[in-house]
């Protein structure tokens, strides 16, 4: 190869090295990164969720578990939706998990199957507090897919009526393509899986994602909702977070309404269209239209 060639290609693998590895570790990161600082646990219970002491109304009678995405954590992922749930009615509960030695903060990297351990502990202590014999479930990205290894593998069916996934990875997500260039740089693939692993597993194709989808994509006795956007540029293709199996409703952001333009984080985090949506699957009996409208509902 001439010099002046191999000098020319130097620079631009380092920048797909770079662009890759930018992607992996904040691209996929949904709401934690948005706030500078994590407010305490005790502001979550002054905002009326994570109170213990609350008891499912007959008109709402399971308790809702909120499961944050990659890089989110129990407070910064549910500033507006769990006030939201709290407002209509609903015991609400947040957790954090997969969590890493020295970062705070920023969860959900480690492995998931470990972290479904953790929200199996948790759905117990929810339902020990609240006295139900079952609860919800709603996730945002890695949250929404995560809890179908806690219902497969670790008896969480049991436990949850319905789950709600926002944006969920649930095929594993291709990053806008960037994650086909992992084999191209030696090493890279191994440092993410041994670093963050919670971010490997999320790899369409991954061993865990794999495992996750062998024998279908639901369990029975839960009823599943999906709730995407087509401006999703961390779960992509987004046609890849709907499910396939009964009981399962899959919902387009943009067919409730055409010109709500939010993408992945927006759509966890702040939109109320979307959050009317997860009301609705939390409640189909007393279930209203989502329109454009619903933004002030």
């Amino acid at each position: 190869m001439l010099p002046w060639i191999r000098a020319a290609r130097v620079p631009r693998t380092r920048s797909l090295l770079a662009a890759l590895l930018l992607a992996l570790t904040v691209l996929v990161a949904p709401a934690a990164t948005a706030t500078a600082a994590t407010p305490a646990a005790a502001e979550a219970t002054s905002r009326g969720w994570n109170d213990y002491s609350c008891k499912p109304s007959a008109a709402h009678p399971r308790p809702v578990v909120l499961v944050h995405g990659t890089f989110g954590n129990s407070i910064d992922n549910w500033l507006v939706l769990a006030p939201y749930l709290v407002n209509r009615g609903y015991c609400v509960f947040s957790l954090d998990y997969g969590q890493l030695p020295g970062v705070p903060f920023f969860h959900g990297l480690g492995p998931i199957a470990k972290s479904a351990e953790q929200l199996d502990v948790f759905v117990d202590k929810v339902l020990d507090a609240t006295g139900a014999p079952k609860a919800d479930l709603v996730g945002h990205s890695q949250g929404g897919m995560m809890p179908n290894y806690y219902l497969k593998f670790l008896g969480g069916a049991d436990k949850v009526n319905a789950l709600v996934g926002i944006a969920p990875d649930n095929h594993g997500t291709t990053l806008l393509g960037l994650t086909k260039l992992l084999p191209f740089f030696p090493g890279v693939e191994k440092f993410i899986s041994d670093s963050t692993p919670g971010l490997a597993d999320q790899v369409a194709g991954s061993p865990f994602i794999t495992k996750l989808t062998a024998g279908g994509d639901t369990v029975p006795g839960v009823r599943y909702t999906v709730i995407a956007t087509k401006y999703d540029q961390v779960v992509t293709p987004y046609r890849t977070q709907y499910l396939d199996g009964p009981n399962v409703r899959n919902v387009l952001l943009q067919d409730l309404c055409p010109v709500d333009l939010s993408e992945h984080v927006a759509i966890g985090t702040i939109d109320r269209i979307a959050f009317h949506e997860v009301a609705n699957a939390l409640d189909p009996a007393r279930a209203t239209p989502t329109t454009c409208a619903s933004v002030i509902g």
